[in-house]
């Protein structure tokens, strides 16, 4: 990894993955960027690794966004869909992520916390979609209607307004606030959480919530089924009933 963004595989299984350009508020310049795409990469073919928290450096910003400077003078007018790393859209991935949001996290900083499957923000963290103020565009921001109510959605992108962190919270956009040293402990602990559950079985449940998501009931409950079947064949849907009659702690193979 080079020095733009840091990544510690952690024996625990959780990779804290670092945005480390506190001095520009961690925005997404070219090497951000292709650093992002390095390290998603790396974690998703570690099979040692099972959770991915994504944080920034310093105490002032998660990302401030992206580069503004670098756009106008490269001219960038609509920005290649493979511009940015984005956990499960521009990068497949098959496990869960984290965002642990320190600071600002303001349109791309927004769009990859977003991105992520939950969120942990700090009480000083603040959030806003801000293109309306510099004259771009947040497409990324639609599938957000799935994650907050239209009208709420509606006032956040029209007026470019940050939100605190409580009030993230309050919307549903967050799932957990700490106080600023207590951040990414507090993210660990999520993490930790989730690896008490049998890898196959995490998964199945992650795309449960977005078959949910992304289709009718109907389309849903059958795609869920389909997607589970990998669960029920594996060896860990055995050692689970055997550990609770056993009365231990599980022993999962990821198969």
């Amino acid at each position: 990894m080079h020095g733009a963004v840091l990544f510690d595989a952690r024996e625990d299984g959780i990779a804290v993955i670092t945005l480390n350009r506190p001095e520009i508020r961690n925005c997404l310049t070219a090497e951000v960027r292709a650093g992002l795409a390095e390290a998603w990469e790396r974690f998703e073919r570690d099979p040692l690794l099972r959770v991915a928290i994504l944080t920034g450096a310093g105490d002032r910003a998660f990302c401030a966004g992206g580069d503004l400077k670098e756009m106008v003078e490269t001219g960038t007018r609509v920005p290649p869909r493979e511009m940015f790393a984005l956990p499960y859209d521009t990068v497949e991935l098959s496990k869960p992520t984290i965002a642990a949001v320190n600071g600002v996290a303001y349109a791309g900083g927004w769009m990859i916390a977003q991105a992520c499957d939950l969120c942990v923000a700090s009480t000083t963290a603040r959030f806003a979609i801000t293109e309306v103020k510099v004259g771009r565009s947040a497409p990324w921001a639609a599938p957000l209607i799935h994650m907050i109510p239209q009208r709420i959605m509606m006032e956040i992108m029209l007026t470019g307004k940050p939100i605190t962190a409580r009030r993230a919270y309050e919307v549903g956009l967050v799932n957990r606030v700490a106080e600023p040293g207590e951040l990414l402990a507090a993210a660990v602990e999520l993490a930790t959480e989730v690896l008490v559950g049998a890898p196959l079985s995490v998964r199945a449940a992650r795309e449960t919530v977005m078959l949910a998501t992304e289709m009718g009931r109907s389309a849903a409950l059958q795609a869920a089924r389909s997607a589970s079947e990998l669960c029920y064949n594996s060896e860990d849907a055995q050692e689970g009933p055997r550990a609770f009659a056993e009365k231990r702690s599980p022993r999962w193979q990821g198969r």
